[in-house]
């Protein structure tokens, strides 16, 4: 995705997610929900988790 000209860090995309998080805050920060093994979901569960 990012070819050979990239060099950035292996865990760019989850320093974004920890401050959208924390920008967020504590009430909504859970609509980012961390999909194991695949990535990331933006929005409620269907379990209101």
């Amino acid at each position: 995705m990012w070819g050979y000209e990239y060099y950035g860090g292996a865990r760019t995309v989850d320093v974004h997610i920890r401050r959208l998080r924390a920008k967020m805050g504590e009430e909504h920060a859970n609509l980012i929900q961390t999909v194991r093994s695949v990535g990331y979901r933006f929005g409620q569960s269907r379990w209101g988790n």
